[in-house]
């Protein structure tokens, strides 16, 4: 049986970095994609969620339920703190953009680096991360750095600028983290043009398809 998964997107720039991830760990899974993004442009103007702006989001993930998906994955991890407040309204499994990349950084623990490029996003997972922690009964310590430039320049096309302003930060983190995360999927693509060191970087739409896509096949399981 063709597992079928659902995206659900706040940025079109989410979206490339999580179809690469698919087309290379899950080329037979069938994608739905739905997006609103106006949540994007208004979360970088007020920088606060707002109750209309979360019951948009369910709204849009609604609908890649209702196209039949076993699994729901959200890409836009500025919205990661409040998936667990209705992810009970789906019938099927619904997963933050972030958490299985949270997990994985905080059993690395010790000095946790952060790179984000939308302002909400730093604090964002920075919180989770501790929160992750004490779930897990791990110390850790978390530096942040939010580079906002680089998603602006994202939205204009000028890609290379965006991958040298994260380039630099992550040597920056490099020097001092056990592990580095950069927040949104967006980012990814600029590991393509980094001359990897031996610190981790972890980003999340590889960590997160093989996690959503092991949720839907236990979800297919149970249901035979």
């Amino acid at each position: 049986m063709t597992k079928r998964i659902g995206l659900v997107h706040a940025t079109m720039n989410s979206v490339d970095p999580i179809l690469h991830a698919f087309r290379t760990l899950h080329p037979s899974v069938d994608l739905i994609n739905v997006m609103d993004e106006g949540l994007i442009w208004e979360l970088n103007e007020t920088n606060q969620i707002t109750h209309s702006m979360t019951r948009r989001l369910i709204d849009i993930a609604s609908k890649a339920e209702d196209a039949g998906a076993d699994a729901i994955l959200l890409t836009c991890s500025s919205f990661s703190p409040y998936v667990a407040e209705f992810k009970h309204l789906f019938k099927v499994p619904v997963l933050s953009s972030d958490e299985s990349m949270l997990n994985e950084a905080v059993k690395i623990g010790g000095n946790v680096g952060v790179i984000a490029t939308v302002g909400k996003a730093g604090p964002t997972t920075t919180n989770l991360l501790y929160q992750t922690a004490d779930e897990q009964g791990k110390k850790i310590e978390v530096d942040t750095i939010v580079i906002t430039e680089a998603f602006q320049a994202l939205q204009r096309g000028n890609q290379a600028k965006h991958d040298e302003l994260i380039h630099e930060a992550i040597d920056k983190l490099s020097q001092s983290s056990d592990v580095i995360l950069l927040a949104q999927y967006s980012m990814a693509r600029a590991l393509d043009t980094y001359k990897k060191g031996t610190t981790p970087i972890l980003t999340g739409p590889e960590v997160s398809a093989n996690a959503i896509v092991e949720l839907a096949e236990k979800r297919i399981e149970l249901s035979r």
